[in-house]
């Protein structure tokens, strides 16, 4: 199954990324784009659209200059000439790079990669800055039995705000508060499940959420698929610090991959460097 993966926004809020795409905002060795890949990769889809705009030359260049032993186990040996990979990331991973524009809304990005789905009866979708524990495989068997046109991840929002209550005629007298983040309140966590009818939803320059979405509402065409594991999106720099800690810490929820990688045998790849 295809991946179309959002890449054009700006890092506006997070520190020291103002120049960067918002998906290139590095998580340890890796930008955030490489982990939500990785994500899907696990689950055995490798087949990626990269919907650019934005930073589009700096997302190109890292893959053309990638380099396999920042984020694996190596040994080098014959002075420089064999190297031994004890796991490796992308070697089966297809990526089509797609200029989208620079300005365009999500909406605009899917209508523009619509041509690198020919032939995809359902494709996944992602904003790509966020990340989850997300058993994949049952978002997806939800969609299929639910039979819907459009799914997407129902998740409580990351957010230290309290949400406030106020009596009816008593505009200053509160009569509750709680964390928004333990109430009912839901939002969409931005990993999406697409039949290819969704383009018949989206007009021109509309926002996906916006106008199509509100279109599927009300022919009953559109799931939320709740989720209350992990999952955490990477809007401001304390977003993303914490997301540092949890990978310095060894306790990345998100690393669903590790355990099947623990398990490969080493690969050995002489002549160059990877």
């Amino acid at each position: 199954m295809k991946v179309v993966l959002f890449c054009g926004g700006l890092g506006l809020r997070i520190r020291d990324a103002e120049n960067l795409p918002k998906p290139m905002v590095q998580i340890g060795y890796r930008p955030i784009l490489w982990h939500v890949m990785k994500y899907y990769a696990h689950f055995g889809h490798k087949d990626f659209i990269l919907c650019l705009g934005h930073g589009a030359d700096a997302i190109k260049n890292y893959f053309l200059n990638y380099n396999e032993c920042v984020s694996n186990d190596f040994v080098l040996t014959a002075g420089g000439k064999s190297l031994q990979l004890f796991n490796s990331d992308i070697h089966d991973w297809r990526i089509t790079f797609a200029d989208t524009g620079i300005k365009s809304n999500i909406g605009q990005r899917l209508k523009a990669v619509e041509k690198y789905l020919h032939g995809e009866r359902v494709f996944l979708a992602n904003y790509s800055d966020g990340l989850t524990d997300l058993p994949l495989p049952e978002q997806i068997a939800h969609f299929r039995h639910e039979d819907k046109i459009a799914s997407f991840l129902c998740v409580r929002p990351n957010l230290s705000y309290h949400m406030v209550s106020v009596q009816d005629g008593q505009s200053s007298l509160v009569s509750g508060i709680h964390a928004i983040n333990n109430g009912t309140v839901r939002i969409n966590g931005g990993f999406f499940v697409f039949k290819r009818e969704i383009f018949e939803y989206i007009g021109e320059k509309e926002e996906l959420v916006e106008q199509p979405f509100q279109r599927l509402v009300r022919e009953n065409q559109l799931i939320g698929y709740q989720y209350d594991g992990f999952w955490e999106s990477m809007d401001t720099f304390k977003d993303r610090q914490h997301l540092e800690n949890l990978l310095a810490g060894g306790t990345a929820p998100w690393e669903v991959w590790k355990e099947k990688e623990n398990g490969h045998e080493a690969r050995v790849l002489a002549g160059s460097l990877v």
